[in-house]
């Protein structure tokens, strides 16, 4: 038995090789010269024995696959031709995929049909059937299905080709959506399911898993891994009589949109979206947003902006009320005895997660990319003499930037910059007062003047006041002094920074905010009001800078062991991140562009607010009772605050938020 094989150095081809591999015979495989050394890599891990893969130099989108005659004369005689080349990608152009799809398989049809006596195996798709309203068979193939993207067209006429063109024995295998290896998850290319992990990811960093979210049914999940395909078309082009016929590589028990997405979420431990409605409107959402680009200008900026910010390719959408289902009877029939089946999605979700964490997912807070987003900006960090301003410093400075330290002490921010400049990196030194809105602007005025641009502004300085209600009615100045300072002087260095921002079209402002602005603990009304202010400001601005490049990120901070929280002793029996860990917050806030960066806790206060404000409420009354008012708040400053064990206890289950 021998084989030819196009699209060999694929991800289905590799696993195809390898099932082949198994069985006698030579197999060869075209190659195009710039894939040669990808083949080379193949062949020594699957441990083929000399000569049995034999590389043929060509190219599917040339006559007669580029194949010279003495390569052509070398495969006269193969028994097999399967076809496998072919683009895969659902967001390429409607040119790349006819010259790829459609002229590939004319050119593999008319060199099939110039050999002896191969049987040729074509790969086509479930993509055949477009948006098929029904049960679509095996023995179907034109049922007047509504085909809407290229690649679904082209898929559709390289199979109708191969039905209409080749003169000897066919069979054509339509895989559904192909996902990584079930044993261990192995994949080289992130697309279908895949693109929905990092919004799996970022659930399960910010928002408890036990958390119900509301979500739709969609369609059905047709998912399949790579080693049951290439075991299936392994298994049925090598069983007689079967020439003529197609086979649906599908899960015949698929999930729903919604509960694969469900699977894929528990797998990531992020909260899972069983509050599903099948409403017709809702599952038609999707599609409803494509179809806004077709009505005026202002509804397609709309809709590209969500798409853009979802991340997803337009087609993607449109795959998720889609109403197809597809009968595989046949084609487990023939697979019946052979030990071959698809298993349930639930069975290796968590396979797929792990290989795709560890393979794919770089941590945001990761040297490579902070380097890639920091390396030759200027870095304005004020409150950068302690706490997590010097950490961010550091880091910033280790990553490439001129780091700008800017707070009230020369002395301490002299100590850190040579910490710096001695680590290799390169840091200046400005003083100011931030309470004070000319000292803003001119210390804005001098680093200008001096390192000509500030490209990304750390807003981090900031004062903190503990105290109810009832101990400030006559301390108004506290409500003055925390906004001069959280509000007032942060809002100067945005404005003094803004014009040249928005002028050399680039800037990141990122303000350093609180938990508190999602969770409202009592006794800080002044501080959180602060927080809050400049959270509003940021998000009221953001869309008159956005066309400019600026974008605005808040990081709303946990509790943080810092000098801030030092003369609150009540702290110290308080579960508190550090300033490392409070950092990564940051960093994560200079990668990429997020509008907010926040922690699962921050989270859940603000869906309770939105959810149930008299549950909030009641919980935030209770750590009212619990909690005593400070020493400094009652006059008795220098006296050690006094906690009972039940208020540790609740301060342990709200880790990070202040009381």
């Amino acid at each position: 038995m021998s084989y030819f094989v196009t699209g060999g150095t694929g991800f289905i081809g590799r696993y195809v090789l390898e099932r082949l591999l198994e069985r006698k015979g030579r197999i060869y495989v075209l190659v195009r010269p710039q894939s040669k050394e990808r083949m080379d890599a193949i062949v020594k891990r699957l441990g083929a024995p000399r000569g049995r893969i034999v590389q043929v130099t060509g190219d599917i989108t040339e006559p007669n696959l580029g194949l010279s005659k003495a390569e052509r004369d070398k495969i006269k005689n193969v028994d097999h031709f399967l076809h496998l080349g072919a683009i895969y990608d659902i967001t390429a152009s409607d040119q790349d995929n006819r010259e790829t799809n459609v002229g590939g398989t004319i050119n593999a049809v008319r060199l099939c049909n110039s050999l002896d006596h191969a049987t040729f195996h074509h790969i086509s798709s479930i993509a055949i059937a477009g948006r098929y309203n029904g049960v679509f068979r095996e023995d179907m193939f034109d049922a007047g299905q509504r085909i809407e993207f290229p690649y679904d067209r082209t898929k559709f006429e390289s199979e109708q080709i191969v039905r209409e063109e080749i003169t000897g024995p066919w069979r054509v295998y339509r895989p559904a959506v192909v996902v990584g290896d079930s044993r261990t998850g192995a994949i080289d290319k992130i697309d279908g399911p895949y693109l929905l992990f990092k919004w799996f990811k970022r659930a399960s960093n910010n928002l408890p898993a036990w958390l119900p979210l509301p979500g739709i049914v969609g369609g059905r999940a047709n998912i399949v891994p790579v080693d049951f395909v290439a075991g299936a078309i392994d298994h049925l082009m090598h069983k007689p009589g079967l020439d003529g016929r197609a086979f649906h590589l599908v899960d015949p028990y698929p999930p729903t949109i919604g509960e694969a997405i469900s699977i894929f979420c528990r797998a990531a431990g992020a909260p899972s979206f069983s509050l599903r409605t099948s409403n017709p409107l809702i599952q038609s959402a999707p599609r409803m947003l494509l179809h806004l680009t077709d009505l005026n200008p202002a509804t397609r900026v709309i809709s590209d902006e969500v798409i853009k910010q979802l991340g997803l390719p337009r087609q993607f959408l449109a795959y998720i009320d889609n109403p197809t289902r597809f009968d595989c009877a046949e084609t487990l029939r023939e697979l019946d005895g052979s030990g071959l089946s698809v298993p349930p999605l639930e069975r290796y979700a968590k396979t797929l997660w792990d290989y795709w964490e560890r393979n794919f997912n770089v941590q945001a807070s990761s040297t490579r990319k902070l380097r890639r987003s920091v390396d030759g900006k200027v870095v304005v960090i004020t409150g950068a003499s302690s706490g997590i301003g010097e950490v961010v410093a550091h880091r910033v400075g280790r990553a490439g930037a001129t780091v700008i330290l800017v707070a009230r002490t020369k002395s301490k921010l002299d100590v850190i910059r040579d910490e710096i400049v001695d680590a290799g990196g390169d840091a200046d030194v400005f003083t100011a007062d931030l309470s004070d809105v000319k000292d803003c602007e001119r210390v804005i005025d001098d680093i200008i003047a001096k390192h000509g641009r500030v490209d990304i502004l750390v807003n981090n300085a900031g004062r903190s006041i503990r105290r109810s209600l009832s101990n400030s009615y006559d301390r108004f100045h506290d409500f003055e002094r925390t906004m001069q300072l959280n509000y007032f002087g942060a809002l100067k260095m945005i404005m003094s920074v803004l014009p040249g921002m928005r002028q050399r079209k680039f800037g990141r402002i990122i303000n350093i905010s609180s938990i508190g602005a999602q969770a409202y603990p009592p006794r800080f009304s002044a501080y959180v009001a602060s927080k809050t202010a400049l959270d509003a400001f940021s998000r009221c601005a953001q869309p008159e800078v956005l066309g400019d490049g600026v974008i605005f990120t808040t990081v709303y901070m946990p509790l943080v062991k810092t000098p801030m929280t030092a003369p609150t002793t009540i702290y110290k029996a308080f579960p508190m991140i550090t300033p490392q860990e409070a950092s990564d917050l940051v960093i994560k806030g200079m990668i990429g562009t997020p509008r907010r960066v926040t922690t699962p806790l921050g989270t859940t206060g603000e869906v309770i607010h939105a959810v149930s404000p008299s549950l909030a409420d009641r919980i935030l009354g209770t750590a009212y009772g619990l909690f005593p008012e400070s020493a400094a708040a009652k006059g008795t400053a220098g006296r050690r605050d006094q906690i009972t064990p039940e208020a540790i206890a609740f301060a342990h289950v709200m880790r990070g938020v202040y009381w």
